[in-house]
This record gives structure tokens, C-alpha cells and sequence, in this order.
């Protein structure tokens, strides 16, 4: 197989299988609460639905709102060339950026669609994204710390190279190892707006965080921010089982069927941590706004420990 198309595939699956894995979560947290909950299939049924929809602006929106759902589901596509999806070694497009830059795209995408909704000029819009700056006050140094210490161990930035330095000694069973993961973890919790920083289900107005940006948005605009979190929520899981985690189940070659291996076994891995989550959301109740930020400062101090572990290389084998 080329590698252009085996980078084309990457993209593929993330694109497909998104929204699949969104049902899957949706119909196992249904399943939790005694409900029959929806097909796996439905979120391909509302990207069909929105798709058809029309999309209604304010007359007093700006260009921004026109073009804020392109990026905002193009950026997910973007990081999703710079790491390692289905292969160990690095792909073409791999060596644009490192796990710096992806952060950046990730969050470019994410201020567009904040100046969207606040373009949007509801008072609900506003009010999600005030709540969702604080948060986000507090994990952007998270993140920068994980990165630090996932660089440190590496000495390396490209997650091709740090996901090869963390699956083997003398970091695979050290204590910076497994706080990065954990703190990766509650990252993810965080960003992607799931319980107990946020709750995706939610529909109360004075209630809604991360969905409160969307809340103005139908039609296409709609879809593409719909897909594109669900994208980053991918992504996110696959940098914390592909590249900080452990790179097993990756292609090694360029044949078909290594490839096409790699997508199953690495949809298995996602499948895994996407109910493991769902499952302790279960046991959660959405905290308060101002409990969110003892939850993601915990995750800062475990981040700080790392560091620590990482720079003096205690437990390492």
C-alpha cells in the first residue's frame, strides 16, 4: 500500500467511525440506566437529518459564524495526519508538526468556535462560554504539563517518537508513565465535556457548558460541530492509547491486511476506554462550576509529579 493512501485510511476511519463510536457510548450509557437508548446508527441518521436542514443565522452574525464550523471540524482532520492512528512509524504528513502544534490546531478550532458563539449574541451561547473559559483557564497548563513530561521522557515532541520511548523500558512501568496517562485521562474527561466536568446529555439551558456553544447552531453548522467534537474525542482517546499509553495493535508494514488489521484492533481499544468512561460517568454526578476546578487541579498536580518522576527518572526499570 502507498503511504499516501495508508495516511488517506487514517483519515477514513476517523471520519467514519466517529460517529459509531459516539452511538456505541450512547447506547451503553442507555443500557446502564435500564433504557433501551437508541440505535448504534443514530448519530449517522442526525448528520443525514442536520444535513438537510436548513441553517438559520442571526441577520446580526458575522462572517465568523459562516466560516467558525469548517475549522472547527477540519481541526480534528489535521491532527489526525500527525499521529499515529493505524501505523508505528511516521506517515507522510507526520513531521508537520509535533504534539505542540496539535494542541495549537485542536485549540484554533475550539476558539472558533467560541467566537461563533459569542457571535451568535444569545445569552445562552455567552453564558456556556464564560463557564467554559474558566475551565479551560485551568486545562490548557494541564496540557502543557503532559506535554512537558511525555517530552521529557522522549526527548521529543513527534508522538511517533514519544509513543516508542513510553511503550518500552525504561519508561513503561515508571511512575511519570502512569501519571501521564492519568492525567491525560482527566484531560479528556475535561475537554471533551463529559460527567462530572460537564454533562453532554444535558438540555437545561442554565446547566449547559460545553454543549451551550452549539446551542444557536442547526443545519450543516450543526453537523460539523457535531462531528468535529466527536472527532476530537477520537483523537484525544487515540493520543492516550496510541501514543502515550502503549502503541500495541499498530500496522507495522504498509500490506492491506496490516492496515486494515490495525483499524479493527484499534476500534476494539476505543470501543474499551469509551465504555470504561461512560461506566464511571455512570457513578458521577456533574459537579458544580466551582468543583470543576478542584477536579482539573487535581490532574495538575498529578501532571506536576510527573514532571517531577520524569526529571529525576525515579521508578524507571
Amino acid at each position: 500500500m502507498n503511504v499516501y493512501i495508508a495516511q488517506l485510511c487514517q483519515v477514513v476511519f476517523v471520519l467514519g467511525f466517529s460517529p459509531l463510536l459516539k452511538g456505541i457510548m450512547e447506547r451503553y450509557r442507555a443500557r446502564l440506566a435500564r433504557r433501551h437508548g437508541p440505535p448504534v446508527w443514530q448519530p449517522y441518521r442526525d448528520l443525514r437529518k442536520w444535513w438537510t436542514k436548513e441553517t438559520v443565522r442571526s441577520d446580526q452574525t458575522s462572517w465568523i459564524s459562516e466560516w467558525a464550523p469548517l475549522f472547527y471540524f477540519v481541526a480534528p482532520i489535521l491532527v489526525t495526519m500527525l499521529i499515529p492512528v493505524l501505523t508505528t512509524f511516521p506517515l507522510p504528513f507526520a513531521w508537520m508538526g509535533d504534539m505542540l502544534a496539535g494542541g495549537m490546531i485542536l485549540a484554533a478550532g475550539g476558539l472558533a468556535l467560541l467566537l461563533a458563539a459569542l457571535d451568535s449574541g444569545s445569552v445562552y451561547t455567552v453564558l456556556g462560554v464564560s463557564r467554559l473559559r474558566l475551565i479551560g483557564t485551568f486545562t490548557e497548563p494541564l496540557a502543557l504539563l503532559l506535554v512537558f513530561v511525555a517530552a521529557t521522557t522522549a526527548h521529543a515532541t513527534i508522538p511517533f517518537v514519544v509513543n516508542q520511548a513510553l511503550g518500552h523500558a525504561p519508561w513503561l512501568f515508571s511512575p511519570s508513565h502512569v501519571l501521564v496517562v492519568v492525567g491525560w485521562f482527566l484531560l479528556l474527561i475535561a475537554e471533551t465535556g463529559r460527567i462530572p466536568v460537564d454533562n453532554p446529555a444535558s438540555s437545561q439551558e442554565l446547566a449547559l457548558i460545553d454543549p451551550g456553544r452549539t446551542f444557536e447552531s442547526s443545519g450543516p453548522d450543526l453537523a460539523l460541530y457535531e462531528w468535529g467534537g466527536w472527532m476530537k474525542f477520537m483523537v484525544l482517546t487515540i493520543i492516550l492509547m496510541n501514543v502515550l499509553l502503549t502503541p500495541w495493535g499498530l500496522s507495522t508494514t504498509l500490506a492491506p491486511i496490516s492496515i486494515f488489521s490495525a483499524m479493527g484492533l484499534v476500534a476494539l481499544k476505543l470501543i474499551v476506554v469509551s465504555l470504561v468512561l461512560v461506566t464511571i460517568e455512570a457513578g458521577f454526578a456533574k459537579l458544580r462550576l466551582v468543583r470543576n476546578v478542584d477536579f482539573i487541579m487535581a490532574g495538575i498536580v498529578l501532571a506536576f509529579l510527573g514532571a517531577i518522576t520524569a526529571g529525576f527518572g525515579v521508578g524507571t526499570l
